[in-house]
C-alpha cells in the first residue's frame, strides 16, 4: 500500500476499520500510531466504532491494548451527540449513525481520521481530512 501518510491534522479519529486493522497488526496503520504517538497527538476512538470492532476480548490483545492506552480517548455517544449523528445523516441521505459520529467527533475535535471506508466518510464531509487504511 506504500507508505503510510504522517498525521498532519491535531489528532486522530479512528473508525471501525482502522481498529479492526489494528486488532489484525497491520503494519501501516502501527507505523501511523507510532509517528502520531511520537508526536504527541491525542487519539480518538468513538465508542460506536469500538462496538463494531469488538468481537472477542480475549482474542483482541491488540485492540484492547490500544482501547486501554492512557493516550487513547474512548468518546462516548451521548443523546445529544447522538441527535447530530443522526441529524448529519439525514441531511447527507446516509444511514450509517456510527460513520456519522466518527465525523462529528473528528469535526469537534480538529482531528484526521484514520479509516478503511474513505468514500463513506467523505460524503458526510467532503472537507474532512481522511488518511486511508
Amino acid at each position: 500500500m506504500g507508505r503510510p501518510a504522517a498525521p498532519t491534522a491535531t489528532g486522530l479519529t479512528l473508525d471501525a476499520g482502522a481498529l479492526i486493522g489494528v486488532d489484525r497488526g497491520s503494519r501501516e496503520l502501527a507505523v501511523l500510531l507510532q509517528r502520531a504517538r511520537q508526536l504527541e497527538l491525542p487519539l480518538y476512538v468513538p465508542v460506536g466504532a469500538v462496538a463494531q470492532s469488538w468481537r472477542n476480548g480475549r482474542a483482541q490483545v491488540r485492540l484492547a491494548r490500544l482501547l486501554g492506552s492512557t493516550d487513547v480517548q474512548v468518546v462516548p455517544l451521548d443523546d445529544a451527540s447522538a441527535r447530530a449523528a443522526g441529524q448529519l445523516c439525514g441531511a447527507t441521505q446516509t444511514s450509517d449513525v456510527v460513520a456519522a459520529s466518527v465525523v462529528l467527533c473528528a469535526i469537534a475535535r480538529g482531528t484526521a481520521v484514520l479509516t478503511s471506508d474513505p468514500e463513506d466518510l467523505r460524503r458526510l464531509a467532503p472537507r474532512l481530512q481522511l488518511i486511508p487504511v
